[in-house]
């Protein structure tokens, strides 16, 4: 693990009740075994839809793709399935 995700899993366990958002397989993998609750970019972005705080991930996903933030086509597809965009 680097160092932020070494920190945030830390602060998470601190917390106790805590939702850690991290996106990497082996902070991810880590954290569950700790006991935290995970989630990622995209269950953030699944979230936003779910509150109408977006109205489609569709957008969302052009934008971060025009980033140097990289999520496989894969999962992208998966979301906009699991949001009923696709």
């Amino acid at each position: 693990l680097d160092k932020g995700e070494a920190s945030a899993i830390a602060l998470a366990l601190e917390l106790g009740n805590a939702l850690l958002i991290i996106d990497e397989a082996k902070g991810r993998k880590e954290a569950k075994a700790l006991g935290i609750k995970i989630t990622g970019t995209i269950g953030i972005f699944l979230l936003a839809k779910e509150k109408n705080l977006i109205k489609a991930l569709k957008p969302v996903f052009e934008k971060t793709n025009k980033t140097n933030f990289r999520i496989s086509r894969h999962f992208i597809n998966k979301a906009l399935t699991m949001a009923k965009e696709s």
